[in-house]
């Protein structure tokens, strides 16, 4: 019997292919640490996401590529990890964050919020670095979201002597919302430049360290908040939420053009449906379309992007909300099945980004 080699390990993980990538683990650097000791062959994959929905998957064809073209008696014994992937090339400003991405809405009132938390919490859960910022800045409401309405960040110098925040964590997850710095029963009322510069007060300084994701929730609309967003940072990607109904629709179309204006030309990532249908608890295998049926299947067919979930209309999901412990959290429930699945979808239309599209420049407007 001829020994193992690790240039016959290769050969044959050249042959595994990267479904969404559609090009081969090798080629892609996914394999690492190979080593041979008789008939035993370990090695590394290297996803490109925590949340990557389809590793058992590739785990599954690696085993069988070492056992059909290598020796079909080998012990294979393989490690999955994972290294997210950026396009963030020159990161002068916030250095350490990976992927930034904006979730917006047309029209308040559409769940937003509740699926930027939940979403937040799902991709930390799966070991993924997270961040937050609460960009709507009228209306915070994460520091409710979260349980952490008490919550004060704290001002220390950093290394170059400047002032930096210290980001608030909950539930895994860094926290920034002007809801922390403001009595939540008192109104803010500002004017445009000013809540823009709070904005970019929370990007740039705010100590977020190394994050695989720092997600943006954004106000509804489109407005000053959104320009500045993109004027301040290279933005991977952004998420639309939108209910089934079709004034909901109309302005979760606009946002989607807003991001893909060619002076912005942000990726549109996917969209998710909230509020799809209602499913009562005493009859959980019911389905009552409240607001409309398909909206926002027809609205990702219309723009050829990616639906990333439909999320039902659950009274738990609303009653964690406002107690502070997202539905994401309660462990074996279908509505944490269902952010646990959008949050890997979503890391999976990053990782598809990422490979595929160039990066995303800070957005230059001109007068």
């Amino acid at each position: 019997m001829e020994p193992i080699t690790k240039e016959a390990v290769l050969k044959a993980l050249s042959y595994v292919e990267e479904p969404d990538l559609g090009k081969d683990l090798v080629t892609l650097n996914m394999i690492e640490d190979v080593q041979i000791d008789g008939r035993r062959v370990s090695f590394t994959v290297v996803l490109t996401t925590p949340a990557c929905p389809l590793k058992q998957l590739i785990h599954d064809a690696c085993e069988r590529a070492i056992h059909t073209m290598v020796d079909k008696d080998a012990e294979v014994v393989i490690v999955m990890t994972s290294r997210v992937t950026t396009m963030r090339q020159n990161r002068d400003l916030l250095p350490g964050v990976k992927n930034i991405i904006a979730i917006a809405s047309g029209k308040g009132g559409v769940g937003k919020s509740t699926v930027t938390a939940n979403l937040a919490i799902a991709l930390a859960k799966t070991g993924a670095k997270v961040g937050l910022v609460d960009a709507d800045i009228s209306g915070p409401s994460m520091p409710l979201m979260f349980g952490v309405m008490n919550e004060r960040p704290h001002v220390f110098q950093g290394p170059d002597g400047k002032n930096l925040i210290q980001p608030i964590i909950a539930h895994g997850v860094k926290l920034m919302s002007i809801g922390f710095l403001a009595p939540s029963e008192s109104a803010i009322v500002w004017r445009g430049p000013m809540a823009s510069s709070a904005l970019k007060q929370f990007i740039t300084e705010v100590d977020w360290g190394e994050l695989d994701y720092l997600l943006l929730d954004m106000p509804p609309g489109t407005s000053d908040i959104h320009l500045t967003m993109v004027q301040t940072v290279p933005v991977t990607g952004s998420l639309i939420v939108t209910t089934p109904q079709k004034v909901a629709l109309a302005d979760a179309e606009k946002g989607l053009q807003m991001f893909r204006l060619p002076q912005i030309n942000v990726p549109v990532l996917g969209i998710v449906e909230n509020m799809a249908w209602f499913t009562p608890a005493e009859l959980p295998g019911n389905k009552y379309f409240i607001f409309g049926e398909g909206g926002g299947v027809a609205l990702a067919e219309k723009h050829q992007v990616p639906l990333l979930g439909q999320i039902p209309l659950v009274q738990t999901i609303r009653e964690n909300g406002d107690l502070g412990t997202p539905a994401i959290l309660q462990e074996n429930t279908p509505a944490a099945a269902v952010f646990a699945q959008l949050a890997e979808e979503l890391a999976r239309q990053v990782s598809i980004r990422n490979a595929v599209a160039p990066k995303t420049n800070i957005v230059e407007m001109k007068s």
